[in-house]
């Protein structure tokens, strides 16, 4: 594979996880490798990307909330108020704004595969809004389910799993309570989705390893697809 146009169609890759799991460490990583292959990719995060009046959201958790600014880091921790906050009323607009972003994503990457990347990556995707939801509530689980159909679905979805206590250490802005109810909901999304890809609490070089492989077979599998629909004549 040596050019873009070897694919047919683009590769969406998404990550998912807590705060402090690496993700971007391993988009970074997976994103060099890509690049290695010939292919041309794009990153789209999240929040700047897609998210519906991010800025308006922002300024409510700091103002109305109390969160404080910046990003948390070893040595200089910062206490965030905002997807910590269960309260009935922020849980109720949580259910609204997902939707309006479900919505928007479907725009946002159709927008993006025309710019001719075979691979787009996101840091972040709408699963990790989903995980936000009190999915032990039967509504909300089943609101999940109606979200993550309205969304494209990627390709290839990980969620890099990790130790709160360890992701606590890296970026301290939520405490470990709220990071292991985090987790939890995590997989519990991950048994409504079922086909995550979870990457386990691994070392840096293994956790690396394992993303690779698995974009791989998607690439390889994608590169075949391609194959055939050029040995197919034309009506």
């Amino acid at each position: 594979m040596s050019s873009r146009q070897s694919l047919s169609q683009t590769v969406l890759v998404s990550f998912s996880g807590l705060d402090g799991s690496g993700k971007t460490t391993q988009i970074d990583a997976l994103r060099e490798a890509i690049a290695l292959l010939g292919v041309r990719s794009t990153l789209l995060t999240f929040w700047d990307d897609v998210v519906v009046a991010s800025r308006c959201r922002e300024s409510f958790v700091h103002k109305v909330l109390g969160s404080e600014q910046g990003v948390g880091a070893p040595g200089c921790p910062v206490e965030r108020r905002d997807k910590n906050v269960r309260s009935a009323y922020l849980t109720f607009t949580r259910h609204l704004l997902y939707l309006a972003d479900a919505v928007h994503l479907r725009i946002v990457l159709r927008r993006a595969r025309r710019g001719g990347d075979e691979v787009i990556v996101m840091d972040r995707y709408l699963y990790d809004e989903l995980a936000n939801l009190p999915l032990q509530n039967r509504f909300s689980a089943a609101y999940a389910r109606l979200l993550a159909r309205i969304a494209p679905r990627p390709d290839l979805i990980f969620l890099l799993d990790t130790v709160p206590e360890l992701a606590r250490a890296r970026k301290p802005e939520y405490s470990v309570n709220f990071l292991c109810h985090s987790r939890r909901s995590y997989f519990r999304l991950a048994q409504l989705l079922g086909d995550m890809t979870i990457i386990p609490p691994l070392a840096l070089e293994d956790a690396r390893r394992a993303i690779l492989a698995s974009f791989m077979r998607v690439l390889g599998r994608r590169q075949r697809e391609s194959d055939l629909a050029d040995s197919v004549p034309a009506a």
